[in-house]
């Protein structure tokens, strides 16, 4: 792989750890701002909302500039907006900061994807969108506990911060690897072609399965410190290294799934997808048994991120050669899930459920990805790409 795929990767750890340190600052952030726990978690979905309308948008408006200059200013704004949160005691205006930092950030997961395709062959795709997904894993492992046991310790303000430094350093390290010539004109994307690709039907079922996949991981994970805390019974001071194991697992699973999401992706999907519903209903049920309950949060990590590389490998190989509009929608989609999991697991927190019952939302949502799965690969939905053709054809082989 490119050194640049790497740094991408260490990129996406920076902005990564924002997207992810909120879960553990959930507790703080509704202490220091004056509102429910509920309410601070939809700073993660107004996060999501950002994203959700950042990665086609930026898409579009970018797809002449060189990628190298499009992920520096991108990176500026998101520095720009960690500032401007860790200066703030209103809880309006750090919903407003997170929504402008996750629009660039979805704008750099886009320029991400595009560097992909022009690095790496079209058969290591998902593979080298595992190692820019991985930044995420990754963060999950060594930003997620960081910024809680900093929030802890110094204020969620001092996590802030630390995102801001840390996306700094990965400006550098986008000025030195990633190649700053801007596309030739006569081969640069047209968006009369980004826009044709996403008429095919199966894309917007892949669309679909991203999105449910990620809400069956949200609705659990965004309420995981609390969850910890007052149904399991752990001390706050263990919720970092709960978070972690969540991590290491994410970080084995992406893996894995990695290795097979470009020549089995259905059969990836179904494992991680029925892997995930399942641990969900155990989590459901041993909530109150610490030693259960952490064994289980870690395997959903695992089996959560396994999909990852399969649902981007997916929407490779169905776009062809006019990946970059198909790609940002598909980063849409994972923040619809992003938006839609932390909102169902508020609507039952308030209604007084419990936080078990983020665990049987999660088997809902897990069944209803495995459905349209399911239906992408033994129902005709319209004329497939020909790469698709050869991925559906590979997954029904070997199964």
């Amino acid at each position: 792989m490119p050194i640049a795929v790497y740094v991408l990767g260490l990129s996406i750890f920076a902005q990564g750890t924002s997207e992810l340190m909120l879960a553990g600052l959930l507790p703080e952030l509704a202490t220091d701002l004056h509102v429910t726990i509920p309410q601070a978690g939809l700073l993660i979905s107004a996060f999501a909302i950002g994203m959700l309308v950042g990665a086609p948008v930026l898409t579009v408006v970018t797809l002449t500039w060189s990628r190298r200059t499009a992920g520096l200013v991108f990176l500026a704004i998101f520095v720009l907006a960690h500032v401007a949160g860790a200066l703030t005691s209103s809880y309006a205006v750090l919903l407003a900061t997170r929504i402008v930092a996750a629009f660039v950030y979805s704008g750099f997961w886009s320029v991400a994807a595009a560097t992909v395709v022009v690095l790496v062959p079209a058969n290591s795709r998902g593979r080298a969108m595992s190692i820019v997904t991985g930044g995420l894993t990754i963060a999950t492992i060594v930003g997620l506990p960081l910024g809680t046991v900093l929030g802890q310790h110094l204020g969620w303000q001092s996590a802030f911060w630390t995102v801001a430094i840390l996306c700094t350093l990965a400006m550098a390290g986008i000025l030195a690897t990633v190649p700053g010539e801007r596309p030739d004109p006569a081969a640069a994307p047209r968006l009369a072609d980004e826009l044709r690709v996403l008429i095919n039907a199966r894309l917007w079922l892949a669309f679909g399965t991203t999105a449910l996949v990620t809400a069956t991981i949200l609705v659990v994970f965004s309420y995981l410190a609390p969850l910890l805390t007052q149904t399991t019974g752990l001390p706050d001071g263990s919720v970092p290294a709960v978070l972690a194991l969540y991590g290491l697992g994410s970080f084995i699973g992406i893996t894995i799934g990695g290795r097979f999401a470009d020549a089995l992706p259905f059969h990836t999907l179904f494992i991680s997808i029925i892997g995930l519903s399942a641990l969900s209903a155990v989590l459901a049920l041993t909530a109150t048994v610490p030693v259960a309950a952490i064994a289980v949060i870690a395997l959903l990590g695992g089996f959560g991120f396994a999909a990852n590389p399969a649902l981007n490998a997916r929407v490779f190989s169905l776009a062809g050669d006019a990946p970059r509009l198909a790609t940002a929608t598909n980063f849409s989609a994972f923040n619809v899930g992003i938006t839609v999991g932390p909102w169902l697991g508020g609507l039952a927190i308030d209604a007084g459920a419990g936080y078990p019952a983020l665990g049987w939302i999660a088997v809902g949502t897990g069944a209803a990805a495995l459905a349209t799965v399911l239906f992408a690969a033994f129902v005709p939905v319209s004329s497939p790409d020909p790469a698709d053709r050869g991925a559906t054809g590979r997954s029904r082989g070997a199964g």
